[in-house]
């Protein structure tokens, strides 16, 4: 039971980056320094069993706070390069795009 409680909590914090970054226009890279160290370090911690069961959630979460710390930061910044390794498949398009899992809850819970 103690995995469902640290993949929630790296979940939430992944969540919680990328409502923090999004449409932000300025922001300093130091106030992020602990919580994307802090989530490098949980995501390597997860043997690639259990990875593998939420890695493409992450990848659209990710990938979507990443684009929106690209554009203030930098795309060469360590902070998005740090994140974009946690990122295995495709990524969306834009920190905009939320498609997908309008689509996929459409289809679990319907409208």
């Amino acid at each position: 039971m103690e995995m469902y409680r640290e993949i929630f909590e790296f979940a939430a914090s992944v969540g919680a980056l990328e409502g923090y970054v999004f449409k932000k226009d300025h922001l300093a890279a130091n106030e992020l320094d602990d919580w994307i160290h802090n989530l490098v370090k949980q995501y390597e911690e997860f043997p690639d069993e259990i990875k593998a069961h939420f890695q493409g959630s992450l990848d659209r979460t990710m990938g979507r706070a990443v684009h929106s710390l690209s554009a203030i930061l930098g795309s060469e910044h360590e902070h998005v390069l740090s994140l974009k390794l946690l990122i295995a498949g495709d990524i969306p398009a834009t920190s905009h795009d939320f498609n997908r899992e309008k689509e996929e809850k459409s289809k679990k819970y319907g409208p």
